[in-house]
């Protein structure tokens, strides 16, 4: 099929519900400063768990790649912003159309984009990546993300539509947001003619990329070092200009909490997100904060809340019955966590989306009752009651309360209190390990465990390192654990590999729970084939409002500021602060070095 001719190509933006913000020929995001000199350095904590890095390849399941890889390198053919949620514009691709049917997309690949080893971007590489991506090598992540996607079609050198099994308006978003590397990588000496790797295999060459850096010194290892590439072909574009300032993004691994704000205050590096409240409240204090040399900060935000709470895994029979599951959600008291352990810093989380238009309250609405009466055979009858509300002990509530419910749902669930434990009816005790690789956390699991143990659970704590922990996970091999999951404003196909029963019987897949629910599916499929936002905030609630009264998790806490520890003398922040954005990407993407920092 031929190419289109240019005057076909006139969409420079996708927005799932139809809201673009810019017009063709913008200039710049308005929260960047077009402006901002390039030089200096950022040094950073990563927000993931401490863990030396073994592979540079981010897509296969096995080993640890370093933070940042996947956005300082490698680019997408759409890249979206910090002001709203469903839209993307061109980066990669400088025009996309969506066929009338919502069946295919079709993008067209900027002349400029090239590569790092000089190869202009085509779409034989959008192919390949898309190939890699969804093959057996890759991790199984991926496979559930496009599931969607029927196929990949190069229409000309620069020209390549993604055709879809259904008309589903998120599509084009999910495809735009793929990650595009080039079919060099992993051929050897880094030629399209050299012997090509297995995808799994490509462990300790450098992903060739098109992104604003490269790697300094590719070795493994735990810290690194990206360096700005002085030839970023898209530099100018409106999507680029006035982000990627620093010449130099640096991230630091610390084995443990101590020596990681050690070195903060010894200038090892000049920015810390903090996640610990104890250490919010009782660490950022002292001469160098006092004389303004460290900044402590809350920056507010208008992002959806995290969600954090303990997970049950529901392929254990212990934790296959809900009323269990709600009993042992009964024993943590978190008004009395956070007041004594937290300083008051945290909300409690209710359901799955707190803080955001798809947090499901009281009795389900119209619009929820709509989605939810089809699939009324297959819900309990609960569902079209009241939404669950996390446990309180807020007075006239009380903890001891709370554990006489539970006693009483334990019972009904066939396990009752004999010889010193909680035993069923073949006499085997209640007894469940807590699986982490942080092991700060015992003092929140603590007050958690007495409360168990009044009512005959034994729960034992296990303490790991990082790479076992992931190994576990991957393999579902856990009892309970913790877990968090960053707030979305444009929630879609991600939750599929959450919630969904494909990924709940998919090894490494994010859906940890074992959640394999039909009712849950149906309203998954609603909520990315919503065509408007009101129908995307229905089917959210409506799966919410499932999910809570399966009572998969005893959800926990989230704050709605981000804790930062800085260095002002080295930076200058832009004057807008966006509403929706990530405290570390914002920073290593929109600020800039001060004169101190050349």
């Amino acid at each position: 099929m031929a190419c289109l001719a240019p005057a076909a190509w006139a969409a420079h933006a996708y927005a799932q519900f139809g809201d673009i913000k810019y017009p063709p020929g913008f200039a710049h995001f308005d929260y960047v400063n077009p402006a901002a000199p390039k030089g200096g350095e950022i040094r950073m904590v990563p927000p993931t768990r401490p863990t030396n890095f073994d592979k540079f390849n981010p897509f296969t399941l096995r080993g640890t790649a370093p933070y940042g890889i996947g956005n300082l390198l490698i680019e997408s053919l759409l890249t979206g912003n910090a002001e709203e949620p469903t839209t993307a514009y061109g980066l990669l691709a400088d025009d996309v159309v969506v066929a009338p049917d919502k069946l295919s997309a079709t993008f067209h690949l900027n002349d400029k984009a090239r590569f790092h080893n000089g190869a202009p971007v085509l779409a034989a590489d959008v192919l390949h990546s898309f190939t890699q991506l969804t093959g057996k090598l890759a991790a199984p992540q991926y496979r559930t993300i496009y599931v969607e996607v029927k196929g990949v079609t190069v229409l000309s050198e620069r020209v390549v539509r993604f055709d879809f099994l259904t008309p589903n308006p998120e599509l084009p978003l999910v495809v735009g947001g793929m990650p595009v590397f080039s079919r060099a990588w992993g051929r050897e000496g880094g030629k399209l003619e050299g012997a090509a790797k297995p995808f799994d295999q490509i462990v300790s060459e450098v992903p060739i990329g098109s992104g604003p850096y490269k790697i300094a010194n590719p070795a493994m290892g735990r810290d690194i070092t990206y360096v700005r590439d002085p030839a970023y072909w898209g530099a100018d574009l409106p999507t680029r200009k006035g982000q990627f300032n620093f010449d130099r993004v640096t991230f630091k691994i610390y084995l443990d909490e101590t020596s990681r704000f050690e070195g903060l205050k010894a200038g090892e590096f000049d920015f810390l997100r903090e996640f610990i409240s104890r250490n919010w409240a009782r660490q950022y204090t002292g001469k160098q904060f006092s004389s303004g040399e460290l900044v402590k900060r809350a920056f507010e935000n208008r992002n959806p809340g995290d969600f954090q709470g303990y997970v049950f895994n529901l392929r254990k029979p212990k934790f296959q019955d809900a009323r269990v599951r709600q009993a042992i959600g009964l024993a943590m008291d978190f008004e009395w966590m956070n007041r004594q352990l937290f300083y008051g810093l945290y909300k409690r989380v209710n359901g799955y989306f707190p803080n955001s238009e798809f947090h499901a309250e009281g009795l389900p609405k119209s619009d929820e009752l709509a989605l939810l009466e089809p699939l009324r055979a297959q819900l309990k009858p609960k569902v079209f009651g009241p939404v669950p509300v996390s446990p309180s002990t807020t007075p006239p509530g009380s903890l001891r309360e709370n554990l006489r419910q539970a006693q009483a749902l334990l019972r009904e669930a066939g396990w009752t209190y004999r010889d010193g434990a909680l035993r069923n009816a073949q006499g085997e005790a209640f007894t469940m390990e807590f699986l982490n690789d942080q092991p700060s956390l015992i003092r929140i699991v603590g007050p958690f465990q007495k409360a168990l143990e009044k009512l005959g659970i034994t729960m034992s704590y296990r303490a790991v390192d990082f790479s076992l922990a992931k190994q576990k996970m991957d393999a579902f091999d856990f009892e309970i654990t913790t877990l968090r999951l960053p707030g979305s404003t444009a929630p879609g196909g991600e939750l599929l590999e959450l919630f969904g029963s494909r990924a709940a019987a998919t090894p490494g897949s994010s859906n940890i729970w074992g959640i394999a629910d039909p009712a849950v599916d149906a309203l998954l499929q609603k909520v990315v084939t919503a065509k408007t936002r009101p129908e995307l905030s229905a089917a959210m609630r409506a799966l919410d409002r499932v999910l809570t009264h399966g009572y998969y998790s005893v959800p926990q806490y989230y704050g709605d500021e981000f804790f930062i520890g800085y260095r002002p003398g080295r930076f200058v922040l832009p004057a807008m602060i966006p509403p929706y954005y990530q405290a570390d990407t914002w920073a290593m993407s929109t600020w800039w070095a001060s004169p101190a920092n050349k």
